[in-house]
C-alpha cells in the first residue's frame, strides 16, 4: 500500500513538474512573441512620423524654389534624399537614408539664409513650424523604438529565453540608430 501511494505520489509531482514547465515555456514563447509585435508596432509608428516629414519635404522645396533659382543643385539633392529615404526597406537602410535626408536639409537651410524675402514667406515659415514639430515626433517615435528593441532583444538573448528564441527563429531587432553625431539632433530650421 505504502509503495502504490509513493507511485501515484511521484506520478503527480511528475505531472506537476510537467505543467510547470509547460507554463514557464508557453510564458516564454507568448513574451517573445509580444516582444516582436511591440517592436514592429513602435516601427510602425516611426515610419509614420518618417511619412509625414516625406509629405512636408515637397512643399518645402516648391516654396523655396521660386526663391532659390541658382541653387538647382541644393534641391535636387533633397529630393533625391527624400526619394532615398522613402525606398529603404530595412532599419539600417532606413537609418542610412535618413542621414542623408537630414544632411541634405540642413544643406538647404544654410543656403535659405542667405535669402530674405524666403526667410520671412509665410508658407516657408508654417513649414519650418511643421517641420520642426514633425522632427520632435520622430525623435520619440525613435526613442520608443529603440526601447522596445531593447526590451525583446533582451529576452532574446537571456536565459532560459534564448533557447525557445532559438527553438522558434525570434531574432535580435536592430536598432535605429544614426551614424553623423550632427544628425543625431533634430534640424533645426531658422529662417
Amino acid at each position: 500500500m505504502v509503495t502504490a501511494f509513493l507511485g501515484a505520489t511521484g506520478l503527480w509531482i511528475g505531472l506537476g513538474v510537467l505543467v510547470l514547465f509547460g507554463l514557464i515555456f508557453m510564458g516564454l514563447y507568448n513574451g517573445l512573441v509580444a516582444g516582436r509585435n511591440q517592436c514592429r508596432n513602435a516601427w510602425s509608428q516611426v515610419d509614420v512620423q518618417l511619412k509625414r516629414r516625406y509629405d512636408l519635404i515637397p512643399n518645402l522645396v516648391e516654396t523655396a524654389k521660386g526663391y532659390l533659382k541658382h541653387e538647382r543643385e541644393t534641391l535636387e539633392a533633397v529630393i533625391k534624399a527624400r526619394q532615398v529615404a522613402i525606398d529603404a526597406k530595412t532599419v539600417g537602410e532606413q537609418a542610412k537614408a535618413e542621414n542623408m535626408l537630414t544632411s541634405t536639409l540642413r544643406s538647404l537651410f544654410a543656403v535659405s539664409e542667405n535669402y530674405p524675402d524666403l526667410k520671412a514667406n509665410q508658407n516657408m515659415l508654417a513649414l519650418q513650424e511643421e517641420l520642426t514639430s514633425t522632427e520632435n515626433r520622430i525623435g520619440f517615435a525613435r526613442q520608443h523604438y529603440n526601447d522596445s528593441v531593447l526590451r525583446y532583444n533582451n529576452k532574446v538573448q537571456q536565459f532560459p529565453g534564448n533557447i525557445i528564441a532559438n527553438m522558434f527563429a525570434f531574432r535580435e531587432e536592430e536598432f535605429f540608430e544614426l551614424e553623423d553625431q550632427a544628425a543625431r539632433e533634430a534640424v533645426k530650421v531658422q529662417f
